[in-house]
């Protein structure tokens, strides 16, 4: 036997290279697409596997090997065409029509057993015709934020891209943000769709409003199919990702989440979150809280989230309004603040613990609860953890007791603030039953992970892998933040 027919036969093995790809971009035609091939890789070490993700696709971690992972999304081995996909977008407010998947490519697209179809997205796989001159590479470190980013955002509740693996390959890479040489990886990202609102926008500025009907039925047909068959289906469409939009960014704004980079290429046509590059975590309730250092004039800062993304719709009528009546986007977009408080506010009251609205006062409890986060440099995602971990019945009998044991309580309960938040709250749960109470202590685990990877927690898994190579501190905060702790 050849070594090609050994190859062959290996391949013919591997789970991932006889899913049952389906053809589903592809088939639209080069319009959308360049085909590429990927770069080779001096070293293959298999870093990440998520195999949390593997029953959806039909496979069984326990039959599936780490030289699966390597041969499929390192070796590119068994999988063609690779496209890499071409859009256009608005960067920082100013348009810029000479971008595309510049570091990555649409590896696949698979059915999963949910009915749903999935994107195998890569980052870091190489030069395509859209790096201007960049390398197509990824840093680990970068591919070690971006798993620890979805992770986390999951573990959250939001709806976010996962990554399904991360190889490291080798090579030294020169970059302006991190000490160089650094070490490289590429990755693989499982998500609803790569399609952006820059896809739509490209095809707006290339005058080709054939091409964006094209795209839109398909978009409809794959990702929106209970509009199939509705006369108003592109105007319903709309309708639907103005809402979906709001609420993702409310999950965001509840998780105390600064995706950073809010240009309309990494705005996707199904509202889910992915491209996780400068993100943070908020260490406090700071409003212009920036996560990207190159946001000078904090463009994308935690409180300009909501109106920026509104901002982007706005901007996706002029792509569509060949399509779309331009008065209905209007009046759908207009119901964008609507969507996005309904969100938030029951997303905040269920950190607070109470999954059915108390319609009387929620609104003046979390009033209470933002002045006080507001006004004290408290760390955001550990006073809800606080109070998680600390709630007890005895909240519901005296006012005094809340948070009482916890440093925050010991340091900040006689604040004119606090107390005002904590009455409000006392007197919502002095109207509950004790059942309702073990409810509300549920609720509040749920939503409130002890974990978080705030920017210190980044560095220290980093640092071991980077001075030692040592990846377990990095497996075991994963773990963690996916066993819900």
């Amino acid at each position: 036997m050849t070594l090609a027919e050994t190859s062959k036969n290996t391949n013919s093995k591997n789970p991932f290279l006889i899913l049952n790809y389906e053809p589903a971009l592809e088939s639209l035609g080069d319009d959308y697409y360049d085909e590429v091939a990927a770069a080779e890789f001096p070293l293959h070490i298999l870093r990440w596997r998520n195999d949390a993700l593997l029953p959806n696709l039909g496979l069984d971690s326990q039959t599936v090997t780490d030289e699966d992972f390597i041969v499929a999304f390192g070796k590119f081995e068994g999988r063609k065409p690779l496209l890499a996909l071409r859009y256009h977008g608005y960067q920082f407010g100013e348009y810029n029509p000479q971008l595309g998947d510049g570091r990555g490519f649409l590896y696949g697209q698979v059915r999963g057993i949910d009915g749903e179809l999935y994107d195998f997205g890569t980052k870091g796989s190489g030069r395509t015709p859209y790096s201007r001159g960049g390398d197509g590479m990824l840093t680990l470190k970068g591919g070690v934020r971006e798993v620890l980013a979805a992770e986390m955002l999951h573990r959250m509740g939001v709806r976010t891209s996962r990554c399904l693996s991360m190889i490291e390959t080798g090579l030294s890479l020169w970059r302006g943000d991190e000490p160089s040489p650094t070490r490289s990886s590429v990755m693989v990202r499982l998500s609803r769709s790569h399609i952006r609102f820059g896809t739509f926008e490209r095809l707006h500025y290339l005058r080709r409003p054939d091409l964006a009907i094209k795209l839109l039925d398909h978009v409809i047909e794959q990702y929106y199919p209970h509009l199939v068959g509705e006369t108003e289906k592109y105007a319903l469409f709309y309708a639907e990702l103005v809402k979906r939009t709001a609420e993702l960014v409310a999950q965001w704004m509840a998780a105390g989440f600064c995706h950073a980079v809010l240009n309309t290429d990494n705005m996707s046509i199904t509202g889910e979150s992915f491209d996780y590059g400068p993100y943070a975590f908020i260490p406090n309730y700071d409003p212009f809280f920036t996560a990207a250092y190159f946001d000078y004039y904090k463009r994308y800062c935690y409180i300009n989230q909501p109106e920026i993304c509104k901002l982007n719709l706005e901007l996706l009528q002029e792509a569509l309004k060949t399509v779309i009546p331009y008065n209905d986007m209007e009046a759908e977009l207009a119901k964008f603040n609507g969507y996005y408080l309904a969100e938030y506010h029951s997303l905040m009251l269920k950190k607070l613990g109470f999954e059915q609205q108390p319609e009387s006062e929620s609104q003046e409890l979390l009033e209470a609860i933002i002045a006080f986060l507001k006004h004290y440099p408290v760390s955001y995602h550990h006073f809800f953890a606080e109070i998680a971990q600390n709630f007890s019945i005895e909240w519901r009998d005296d006012a005094s007791y809340i948070l009482s044991k916890s440093e925050i309580g010991q340091s900040l309960g006689k604040s004119e603030l606090f107390l005002n938040w904590s009455g409000i709250y006392h007197r919502i749960l002095s109207n509950c039953t004790p059942d309702e109470i073990e409810k509300i202590s549920q609720t509040l685990v749920r939503y409130n992970p002890s974990t978080v990877i705030l920017r210190p927690v980044i560095e220290s898994v980093w640092e071991p892998i980077a001075q030692e190579d040592n990846w377990q501190p990095f497996y075991q905060l994963v773990q963690e933040i996916q066993s819900g702790k």
